[in-house]
């Protein structure tokens, strides 16, 4: 079990989403699995939204549809805390442990400006 260290937003969102689920009886469909499955089916519902569109920058979003997009975004964060919350994961701990390896992987001053993934210039 991973020492949950969030008392701010996160946790308040834990409980939350602790509470909708309790009251429903859906904590027997939570699985691991299944979240990840529904995050992923959440986050691909974000992404219609930008699908088609020339950029996919923020002006182009109608504000009914930035409604829409909002909400798709709180699915992906619903289902991101509930797996965390599942998995004894804190997601503060976890963010800050994988900046280090990003700054590792992505040093500022190799990257700046370069858009490719770490292997393609890790040699160059």
């Amino acid at each position: 079990m991973v020492e949950q260290s969030d008392n701010g937003e996160f946790a308040s969102l834990r409980e939350e989403v602790r509470q909708f689920v309790a009251e429903r009886d859906w904590d027997q469909f939570h699985t691991p699995k299944n979240l990840s499955a529904a995050l992923c089916v959440e986050a691909a519902e974000l992404l219609e939204h930008f699908q088609w569109l020339p950029t996919g920058g923020g002006d182009e979003l109608a504000p009914g549809k930035l409604q829409q997009v909002r909400h798709e975004m709180a699915d992906v964060l619903v289902y991101l805390v509930r797996l965390a919350d599942k998995l004894d994961v804190d997601l503060r701990a976890a963010v800050s442990e994988k900046m280090v390896l990003n700054r590792l992987k992505y040093p500022a001053d190799k990257v700046r400006g370069d858009a490719r993934k770490y292997s393609e210039y890790k040699d160059a």
